[in-house]
């Protein structure tokens, strides 16, 4: 048998911890997905206490773990927090930059805010939400 050399054995070693990985992103995607339905079903509950008591529908409800679903999301592949922003602009009646790192557990995070502010000027470039206000609105 012949003896491995060091690039094989560094290339058996990638392909390996690329496989491992992809597992675990699909692993993550498909938690991410039922904390989906959870979430969609949480507010389905809400929505129908409030028609029953005759209150608003409370928005931007967090999980048991106390992060909002938004945040789960926003943790996932580049772009995505774009779309969260997006998603979370559109189900609102406009937020404020403030208001959009609060929902994202972001506040304090200089990191996450850097990437909230970014996102938000990528989406208004490419006129997918506009400013009123001072807040963002879904375009």
């Amino acid at each position: 048998m012949a003896e491995e050399t060091f690039e094989t054995f560094v290339q058996r070693e990638r392909d390996r911890l690329h496989a491992q990985r992809e597992a675990l992103v699909k692993q993550q995607d498909e938690l991410e997905n039922e904390i989906e339905l959870m979430d969609r079903e949480l507010a389905a509950i809400d929505a129908y206490e409030a028609a029953k008591s005759g209150k608003p529908v409370k928005s931007g409800r967090a999980v048991a773990t106390g992060r909002t679903r938004t945040r789960l999301v926003s943790q996932g592949r580049r772009g995505s927090k774009r779309d969260a922003i997006l998603k979370l602009v559109q189900e609102s009646d406009g937020l404020t930059r403030g208001e959009i790192l609060e929902h994202m557990g972001l506040k304090g995070d200089k990191s996450g805010e850097m990437s909230v502010s970014n996102a938000l000027m990528a989406l208004t470039k490419s006129k997918q939400v506009s400013r009123r206000d001072r807040k963002y609105v879904a375009a």
